[in-house]
């Protein structure tokens, strides 16, 4: 069950400058191209135990691709709700 407020959140315009979307928008599919590399590197990164500033921006990339993955799906399945909320 969705819960409207969380959903209001979610698409609200008040969004932190590095998650908010850029014109350009990818495909759900490119942006899972895009995902699937970083989560493996990162991986590498923590087996190998490097410093914490590089791991962060290893997460801080993953957490963006993630947020506009989520945006990108919200999009496909509910464009009305999106239009709305706009």
């Amino acid at each position: 069950m969705m819960n409207p407020e969380m959903s209001a959140t979610v698409l609200r315009p008040g969004a932190p400058s590095r998650f908010r979307r850029g014109h350009s928008r990818h495909t759900v599919e490119a942006l899972l191209d895009l995902i699937a590399p970083d989560s493996d590197a990162r991986q590498r990164l923590r087996e190998r135990g490097v410093d914490p500033a590089r791991l962060e921006r290893n997460r801080v990339k993953l957490a963006r691709s993630q947020w506009e993955l989520s945006h990108a799906l919200i999009e496909r399945h509910l464009p009305q709700a999106h239009s709305r909320a706009a």
